[in-house]
């Protein structure tokens, strides 16, 4: 089809209107997708698609001739940055063991796998094999941050996807040149491999940390126009990232991802000046780029080439998706604090993206110009062909059903907020964690704050009354906020700005001294007295020593629940028949009604908006919750 905007870069207007016509396409694609609360690839990728040559043919991609791998290279430079400037310590901490064992096992499983798959399933040679196995490491952050940014997984969940997309993609793009070079040698060893992906990651180590540092030295240290200071940070922050990208490119090819990346990851974590104006402003270039990356790319799709695959690449991208995928995600999380869900999540959301798009691409060229190189150019149909193939449905399938997927496998937790790490706020963020909620600690003590993360909580550094701290630390999106300090007006006053400020659903404020419950809840703050709950646990313990050994162990091996019935067809029923049908192992223990608490008898009928609370075994507490309100 021919392409209605179609120029060379020099031809002026018609060059000029396509430019405006990809970006026009991205914003309106991100705004779909805030709207809707979708991964954005999903627009951008179809706009591309049907905007591209194989449907409207509104614009052709070759009208950027040979200007597509620099657009593409800075681009791709501009968002590795971004993520890795976005990669915290703190935030690796949440789940270091697994992270460090997907970047590594995982990584060697999938390129393994992957390879194994192409070589056998499309008959590819051995090179083109390991070009894809390679490259289809990479997940990715242009496609696993707009997926977080929609689906609220808990921060371990998050760390762990972030760190994978960060590193495979750096590990990924330059193991891929390798392979690649490796097809022009007649009988290439592991030490020439080791050798080419040695050199490249040394390179990009050195040149990001040199970049790093002159950024560090002269953000801190120089006088950058008091006046238009933020400006200037951020203008040198984004030169930064483009220099380090092509010095180390131009010293070896794909280099340039790694610096960036190291670069990234060593200015994010130094103490540096206007980082929240550099942040703001790289994420909104960064959105710009991805969108146009992004349309770009999809553009280039040919769907002769996909379907020229045909059974072989299908058998491809089964094993990559359902059978290599959760083999190396299960294997990266044993023994770490993961549930068999969160697990399942990870499994079946990492979508690939720009590096594997971008490189295969590039290699394409490469392979079909036959007189430039001693490639076999057949090899650049099943490279570009499966590269699109896994990404296509990658991102359609795993990024644009995300939230279903986070939803089904219960992933999506309550967020919760306990200011105070001490002992009762890191014991009760313990119990919550079992149940699978999304808890943050906040604790201004920097020994503790420490400590509490060598214990693997979430913990956020800050003084809990201030409000910009509550906020920094999600209170914005917390469903629960306990204040569970050991002073008395701390909490008080957390538990006023969580309900004035950020009318958090429920507030709860510990009382260290019994006098001021009531003046606790005069002000309308649920209060638990520290000295009348150890009285009341301890006459448990006395008068009732099996429920309170069995009310310790709650969320482990039993729970107790109180859900509002929002099940229509269970309007009407009464106790006895609700009975029947729920799992064996939970008991109804109360039903409210207006304000109301009592243990009901077999004929009480249900009305929506009744509160029942379950006692029983976890899971079939869980199962009960599940019957009574099917929305949550």
């Amino acid at each position: 089809m021919m392409a209605i905007l179609s120029a060379s870069p020099d031809s002026g207007p018609n060059f000029l209107a396509i430019t405006a016509l990809i970006i026009g396409l991205g914003v309106v694609s991100q705004m779909l997708a805030a709207r809707y609360r979708v991964p954005s690839v999903i627009f951008l990728i179809t706009a591309g698609i049907v905007a591209g040559p194989e449907v409207l043919g509104l614009f052709d991609p070759d009208a950027f001739g040979n200007a597509v791998s620099a657009i593409v290279g800075v681009s791709v430079a501009i968002i590795v940055f971004e993520g890795a400037f976005n990669l915290r310590i703190d935030k690796l901490r949440e789940a270091p063991s697994a992270a460090v064992r997907l970047v590594t096992i995982g990584a060697v499983i999938a390129f393994l796998g992957t390879t194994a798959a192409v070589r056998f399933a499309l008959g590819a040679e051995w090179g083109i094999a390991m070009v894809v196995g390679a490259l289809l490491v990479a997940t990715g952050p242009t496609v696993v941050t707009p997926i977080l940014e929609v689906v609220a997984v808990r921060d371990r969940v998050a760390a762990v996807l972030e760190t994978e997309g960060i590193v495979n993609d750096v590990s990924a793009a330059i193991f891929a040149v390798v392979a690649f070079e490796a097809l022009s040698l007649s009988d290439p060893t592991p030490v020439d491999y080791g050798y080419l992906f040695v050199e490249r990651l040394g390179v990009g180590l050195l040149v990001g940390l040199v970049v790093a540092g002159v950024l560090w030295y002269v953000l801190s240290y120089l006088d950058l126009s008091p006046g238009n200071a933020p400006q200037t940070a951020r203008l040198l922050v984004l030169a930064g990232a483009i220099v380090a990208f092509g010095v180390a490119s131009t010293i070896r090819s794909e280099a340039g991802v790694a610096a960036v990346a190291t670069a990234g990851v060593v200015l994010g974590n130094l103490d540096i000046p206007y980082e929240d104006d550099i942040e703001e402003f790289k994420g909104d270039v960064t959105l710009l780029v991805l969108s146009f990356v992004f349309i770009v790319l999809a553009a280039l799709l040919d769907f002769d080439k996909l379907l020229a695959l045909g059974a072989g690449g299908l058998v491809v991208v089964l094993v990559v998706t359902l059978v290599l995928r959760p083999l190396l995600v299960f294997l990266s999380t044993t023994g770490d604090r993961f549930t068999s869900g969160e697990k399942l999540f990870v499994s079946f959301v990492g979508p690939r993206g720009i590096i594997p798009a971008s490189v295969a691409t590039l290699f394409a060229l490469e392979l079909s110009n036959a007189q430039s190189a001693p490639y076999n150019p057949a090899g650049a149909d099943i490279l570009v062909g499966t590269v699109f193939l896994i990404i296509l449905v990658t991102v359609v399938f795993q990024a644009g059903l995300a939230r279903q997927i986070a939803e089904y496998f219960e992933v999506i937790p309550m967020r919760v907020l306990i200011v105070g790490g001490g002992k009762v706020g890191r014991s009760l963020a313990e119990r919550l964690e079992d149940r699978g909620e999304n808890v943050v600690l906040i604790e201004e003590d920097v020994d503790i704050v420490e400590r509490s993360r060598n214990e693997g909580y979430t913990v956020h550094h800050g003084d809990g009354t201030d409000t910009e701290v509550l906020r920094a630390a999600g209170a914005e999106n917390a469903k629960i906020v306990a204040a569970a300090t050991g002073d008395d007006d701390a909490n008080l006053l957390v538990a006023q700005l969580a309900s004035s400020k950020f009318d958090v659903d429920t507030v709860l404020a510990r009382a260290n001294n019994p006098d001021n419950v009531d003046a606790f809840e005069d002000l309308g703050v649920r209060t638990i007295s520290a000295s009348m709950a150890t009285a009341w646990a301890m006459d448990n313990v006395i008068e009732r020593p099996g429920l309170s050994n069995w009310m310790t162990e709650l969320g482990r091996t039993g729970d107790v629940q109180e859900i509002e019935v929002t099940a229509e067809d269970l309007v009407g029923k009464t106790i006895e028949m609700l009975d029947d049908e729920l799992p064996n192992g939970v008991l109804i223990a109360l039903v409210g009604r207006e304000g109301d608490h009592h243990v009901p008898d077999g004929d009480f009928t249900l009305r929506k908006g009744d509160h029942i609370t379950f006692l029983g075994r976890t899971e079939a507490v869980r199962e009960a919750l599940k019957r009574c309100h099917p929305h949550d």
